[in-house]
């Protein structure tokens, strides 16, 4: 009997039966239309929707970043940097890529020099914002400190920092610019806009860590800001700030400030000012020392401003070097006023006057002419109108019309009173005298020519005067310790009572000296000014008369001009330079 193999029955270590051989079509067709389908996606994708998919993904990682330019550079004459942009780095961060990394906060707090608490409210104030400034203007090391600690969220961008090589000697005059690189004083907010540079940008695509993986191009090139010269010679600001400073802390000064001048040019070779401060020390910057008194403060000037009262005098045709002027029994009453001299000088001439610095002799010269005349004399050397310097916040000074002048300010004015100059527009007056009467605005920019000027004085009455002021700086004069070995010296001594509430203070000065070299052939201006001298000497001859030695000697010698009178200081006397130092 044969037996049916499909019906015999199963044993426990037969194999299980298979699939039925539908069921196995069936999935392996299943499996070949969804490769198919893989395939043919595929094909799609990288034929037909590359150029959009690309795009998508460019979108999403694709940024218009800024692309940083420096800051115009700023040197003296001779090309010496004063002011230049440094690159450098600043930490910034996604807070919402940084939240993850709460934990490691302290450790960046203590990298980036801040307090925790303060950097944790500054990331939870700013949750909603994809970039915030951590730090700006690190330092390189402390960048890669940084950057080591591999935080998500913590990028570094580069920026320009703001640096003065000569620190505190140029500070008031070129002053300094914020951490967005705008200027804020001095030269820097003066010529802004010339300085200023424009960022460019760029598309770049950076990665899911914000890391830049390729640049496509730039949106817009970067423009550098444009260079400035100066008119300041590095190494006579140097000596000026040397010689200046060592004065106000000799006589324990409350402040003090010099100008040099190119009498031809007009440039200004030197201008400095105690106390200074350092633009490279952001943390340490306070109003009232950035402040460039040179410019911005007013003085009286005193018996600087006699030699001004005598060309008026010369311009009247009224008065010669030799007339003689009656100053007994050395004091006389204006009115309410009693002028009075440092001793009675008795009949003297007019070149007197300016050598003993008479105030009698000087006040009836001016009572003499009336006002007019000596009203045109100072406006025509620029006192009352700013200089047009161009420096920001430059004050004007005080000179009032003579219609609103009497006796009593007439004479007051004629010794320097009762009138208000910058010490660069005693500066600029003198130059005027140096130029033989011609007016020349002075200039912070380099000159590369001299330029034409204009009159506003006789040039004979202005060589008279000059040989005038010669006598103030010889042993019989109020300064002889303004003398400068081998060249002729023509300047004038001032001291004056500080004003207060009510009249003028009887133990406060301000001491100044102005003058020009070589007196032949004058062209340098210096004018020094020491404000409230504490101590025994206040004297303008024994206070800023001996700085201004000292830097015009200097400024000689670095401008190379040559002497004009090589044998005469060699036996100058130890004279008493009290006598008449007013």
């Amino acid at each position: 009997m044969r037996v049916d193999s499909e019906r015999r029955p199963r044993y426990a270590d037969d194999p299980p039966p298979g699939p039925p051989a539908g069921r196995r079509r069936f999935v392996l067709g299943v499996l070949l239309v969804g490769l198919a389908a893989l395939v043919w996606r595929a094909i799609d994708l990288q034929l037909e929707e590359s150029e959009f998919l690309r795009g998508q993904g460019e979108a999403r990682h694709l940024r218009v970043v800024s692309v940083p330019a420096h800051r115009g550079m700023i040197t003296d004459r001779h090309g010496e940097p004063l002011a230049i942009s440094t690159p450098v780095d600043s930490v910034w961060a996604n807070p919402r890529e940084l939240s993850v990394a709460r934990d490691r906060l302290p450790e960046l707090a203590r990298h980036l020099e801040l307090p925790l608490e303060g950097l944790q409210q500054m990331l939870a104030g700013r949750g909603d914002r994809e970039f915030v400034y951590l730090r700006r203007h690190v330092a390189p090391g402390q960048a890669r400190e940084v950057m080591a600690l591999d935080l998500p969220g913590v990028h570094l961008q580069r920026e320009y920092r703001r640096y003065y090589p000569a620190g505190e000697v140029t500070g008031h005059v070129i002053g300094f610019t914020n951490i967005d690189d705008a200027g804020q004083e001095g030269v820097e907010l003066a010529y802004d806009e010339h300085l200023s540079a424009e960022p460019g940008s760029k598309r770049v695509i950076k990665d899911r860590l914000g890391h830049v993986v390729d640049e496509v191009g730039r949106v817009r090139e970067p423009r550098p800001g444009h260079d400035l010269r100066l008119s300041l010679d590095r190494r006579i600001q140097y000596l000026a700030y040397r010689e200046l400073k060592a004065a106000v802390q000799k006589h324990n000064a409350r402040s003090g400030t010099a100008v040099v001048l190119d009498a031809l040019t007009g440039e200004v070779l030197a201008m400095v000012n105690q106390p200074s401060f350092n633009p490279n020390n952001r943390r340490v910057l306070h109003g009232d020392n950035y402040r460039n008194r040179a410019v911005t403060d007013v003085i009286e000037p005193g018996s600087t401003l006699k030699p001004f009262t005598v060309l008026a005098g010369l311009e009247s045709g009224r008065y010669r070097p030799g007339t003689p002027i009656d100053t007994r029994p050395g004091w006389y009453q204006v009115g309410r006023l009693t002028v009075r001299d440092h001793r009675d000088y008795g009949l003297i001439d007019v070149t007197t006057v300016i050598t003993k610095s008479s105030n009698v002799g000087s006040s009836k010269i001016a009572l003499d002419l009336q006002g007019e005349p000596l009203w045109k004399v100072l406006d025509g050397v620029g006192l009352g109108v700013p200089t047009g310097v161009g420096f920001p916040g430059e004050a004007a000074g005080l000179l009032t019309s003579p219609n609103r002048w009497g006796p009593v300010e007439v004479a007051t004015l004629s010794y320097g009173y009762g009138v208000s100059v910058t010490p660069l527009q005693l500066a600029q007056a003198y130059a005027v005298l140096a130029n033989h009467g011609l007016r020349v605005p002075p200039t912070l920019l380099a000159r590369d020519a001299r330029p034409a000027g204009e009159r506003v004085l006789s040039a004979r009455h202005v060589d008279e005067l000059l040989r005038m002021m010669e006598t103030v700086v010889t042993p019989v004069g109020t300064a002889r310790r303004a003398a400068v070995t081998g060249y002729r010296v023509a300047g004038k001594t001032g001291t004056i009572k500080k004003s207060i509430a009510g009249g003028y203070a009887e133990d406060r000065y301000v001491a100044v000296f102005a003058g020009l070299a070589p007196a032949s052939r004058p062209r340098l201006v210096t004018v020094v000014v020491v404000n409230e001298p504490r101590g025994e000497d206040y004297y303008g001859g024994l206070v800023a008369a001996p700085a201004f030695s000292r830097i015009m000697a200097g400024a000689l010698r670095l401008m190379n001009i040559a002497p004009d009178d090589p044998a005469a200081w060699q036996a100058l006397g130890e004279g008493d330079a009290r006598d008449g130092a007013t």
